[in-house]
């Protein structure tokens, strides 16, 4: 992480001054060090330049720690699938499996091998209207920010997708968070084989309790990344408190009557993001003025499932065809 953030930051516990003990730099950036909270003694380690600012009262699922983690002890326990799964011809492997077999070669630092990996498994997982209205929210995003100078934090960044094409494109600092450190270790990599480390930082937090100060963040992005965030809660709450300009969401709404996913959706606990009424409401609820921006409409199916992995999956949703609404939330 750059040294740029620190006085925007304090801890995410109690809002208390932070102590910064730092142990290595890397030109402006923070590698290791270690930092305190002076009210509640709370501590936050920096390492391989994230910053890990976790609370443990927050319960949290990990799931890129689960599957990253749990598909590279699997084929080590099944070497012939980890053969049928590295060997076979990109082209001849199910979507799933080349999603899969690009998450293997990242973890063996083989990204250019990896993104034609992925680039594939997306070809073959969604429709072509989904790509593109998922790619027209890349574009209206983009524009609208290419004037930018302030950093910009990006928040739920998983795999980091979308930050990845902010970092190349504006001329801008952008803050890479997700409350998982391992994702960020894989997205750190990405980006020093990418030429790209430079332009970003990186801090691991909950976005329901994250480490800014009031107001300190002029630009927030999110790809996908509210809908993911299990358990929200006071999120809203939470990010008026340190948003003091606008909020870019890209999102996806789900049609109201529709039965099938609607049971799918509330069973697993996203039905607050993924449905346009109740998100206005909860924005609006929570002080934002809302608009929703480049809206489209695409056709949606449930993601094939891998052939060498059983019952791995990508997506668990929509679970039935259907047309999903693509928009760039805007909230101020």
């Amino acid at each position: 992480m750059h040294e740029y953030l620190i006085p925007i930051l304090e801890c995410p516990a109690c809002h208390g001054e932070l102590d910064w003990t730092t142990s290595e730099r890397n030109g402006d950036h923070v590698e290791e060090a270690e930092v305190g909270c002076v009210s509640c003694s709370a501590a936050y380690p920096i390492r391989e330049g994230i910053g890990v600012f976790l609370t443990p009262d927050l319960p949290r699922q990990d799931l890129w720690e689960e599957v990253e983690s749990g598909l590279i002890a699997y084929l080590r326990e099944h070497p012939r699938v980890e053969r049928e799964l590295m060997e076979t011809p990109l082209g001849k492997l199910a979507p799933a499996d080349q999603f899969f077999r690009a998450l293997v070669l990242e973890e063996r630092g083989a990204f250019a091998d990896a993104k034609e990996s992925v680039k594939a498994a997306h070809a073959g997982l969604y429709t072509s209207e989904y790509l593109a209205c998922w790619e027209s929210q890349y574009d209206y995003v983009l524009e609208r920010l290419s004037s930018s100078s302030d950093p910009i934090v990006d928040i739920a960044s998983g795999r980091c997708y979308f930050a990845e094409r902010m970092a190349g494109k504006l001329d801008c600092p952008i803050i890479i968070t997700d409350f998982s450190p391992r994702v960020l270790r894989r997205d750190r990599r990405l980006l020093e084989f990418l030429g790209l480390y430079e332009r970003t930082s990186l801090l691991a937090f909950d976005a329901r309790r994250t480490p800014f100060r009031d107001g300190s963040v002029k630009t927030m992005t999110t790809n996908l990344g509210l809908a993911n965030i299990e358990n929200p809660g006071r999120l809203l709450d939470e990010l008026r408190r340190i948003i003091s300009g606008e909020l870019l969401a890209i999102m996806t709404f789900y049609p109201a009557e529709d039965e099938e996913n609607k049971e799918a959706i509330q069973s697993l606990g996203l039905a607050s993001f993924l449905y346009q009424d109740t998100a206005l409401d909860l924005l609006t609820s929570a002080g934002f003025e809302v608009e929703l921006a480049n809206i489209q409409v695409g056709r949606a199916l449930p993601t094939p499932k891998s052939e060498l992995l059983e019952g791995a999956e990508i997506d668990a949703l929509p679970v039935a065809e259907t047309e999903i609404t693509w928009c760039t939330l805007v909230a101020h």
